[in-house]
């Protein structure tokens, strides 16, 4: 449970009034374990986050269940979930059999997930970086027929572990790309957790230097070097109001070793909490279903936020 008058709410200038927070425990977070979780637990930790407010909730991912198995029940989770009033379910589809099979279900958001670096575009995709373009143009083109809203994450914005620094405008170029397609927004990944904040607002601005709008971008940190809520600040300080975040700090990657887990959705309300900034979430209820979460894993959560407040009860 939560204190009593605490975080304290002190208003920062020049940061948004309201932030929508992209939850990606059940699918980013879920799919880096190495047991399988059962479809019903996955189901009723939907449930849970989406009564503790969440409005965005990445429900699963359409993938090859060789390539991820923790994400293989796809087609028996969906219909569980997809009746949540109020709550967007948007799935990840790697390619056009993954949407069909996420558009039979009646999914009417989905991702595509491509890569900044050519390393990481090969690990994960075993295409090149332009390969990977090719065939996520036909998905978005399609999706977007079908009037389905399509984000566009792309990878390794900051740092490459295999190719170190990645220059900035290498990451406008396939930005740019995946906007001119179609997709509806961006979600830029700091996959292994390497980027500062003066790194994060030079890229916002050459993005915009280059005419994307920020209202087209939201953010998605790892805490691996612990720079993640510093980074999130940054990115409010430019503008960003689309913020991914994982329950409990779920989640890795698992064709990138170095990367650790995301950026705690309870390390993030609390930030934003004490900014006075409006994200519709509950943090005492966020907080026990990040907790009893922890306990279907068999293991505690890395979340402080979720740390600090459990001991409390």
């Amino acid at each position: 449970m939560t204190v009593q008058g605490l975080p304290m709410v002190v208003p920062a200038q020049d940061l948004p009034a309201q932030v929508r927070i992209h939850e990606v425990g059940a699918r980013d977070g879920l799919q880096n374990e190495k047991a399988t979780v059962p479809t019903e637990v996955k189901a009723e930790f939907v449930r849970r986050l989406a009564d503790a407010g969440l409005t965005t909730i990445e429900a699963t991912s359409f993938v090859h269940p060789k390539w991820v198995p923790q994400l293989a029940d796809a087609e028996q989770l969906f219909p569980l979930i997809s009746d949540l009033p109020g709550v967007r379910l948007p799935v990840l589809v790697p390619n056009e059999r993954g949407l069909d099979r996420a558009l039979a279900l009646g999914a009417r958001r989905v991702a595509v997930f491509a890569s900044a670096t050519e390393s990481f575009a090969k690990a994960n995709l075993n295409r090149t970086v332009d390969e990977a373009l090719a065939m996520f143009e036909p998905v978005v083109a399609r999706a977007k027929a079908e009037k389905v809203h399509v984000r566009g994450y792309l990878s390794m914005c900051f740092g490459d572990p295999w190719e170190g620094a990645v220059p900035i405008h290498q990451v406008v170029r396939v930005c740019k790309a995946l906007l001119d397609m179609g997709c509806d927004e961006l979600s830029l990944g700091d996959t292994i957790g390497v980027a500062t904040p003066g790194h994060v607002q030079s890229l916002l601005a050459e993005l915009n230097e280059e005419g994307v709008p920020t209202s087209a971008l939201g953010v998605h940190f790892h805490d691996t070097y612990g720079q993640a809520l510093a980074n999130t600040l940054a990115a409010l300080q430019h503008g960003v109001t689309t913020v991914d975040a994982s329950a409990g700090g779920l989640g890795g990657c698992p064709y990138a070793k170095s990367a650790t887990g995301n950026l705690a959705t309870e390390d993030l309300v609390w930030m934003l909490q004490g900014l006075g900034i409006d994200t519709g979430v509950d943090l005492g209820r966020l907080t026990a279903t990040s907790a009893w979460m922890a306990g279907q894993l068999g293991r505690p959560s890395p979340s402080r936020t979720v740390k600090a407040l459990s001991h409390q009860e």
